[in-house]
């Protein structure tokens, strides 16, 4: 149970950080989107890993990784 709520926060978060981004409220460059992004991916390796899904944990792992830097980036001045 507690893998399912982790796994569905992980993925609504990913995909609200998209749509917000599609929708023009978000930057890609920004630390809110790249936080958003880090953060689900995050969660959904941890159950990934849980269930010894190896190329979920390859895809979901290097996402986080990837999103790592932009979350740790200094904000720019008017960032959201």
């Amino acid at each position: 149970m507690l893998q399912q709520i982790v796994s569905v926060v992980g993925a609504v978060l990913i995909l609200v950080a998209y749509a917000l981004l599609q929708l023009g409220r978000l930057r890609q460059q920004g630390r809110l989107f790249n936080a958003m992004n880090f953060v689900g991916s995050a969660l959904l390796t941890w159950v990934a890993v849980q269930d010894r899904q190896v190329g979920f944990i390859l895809l979901e792992g290097s996402w986080a990784l990837l999103s790592l830097p932009g979350t740790l980036r200094r904000r720019a001045s008017g960032e959201p």
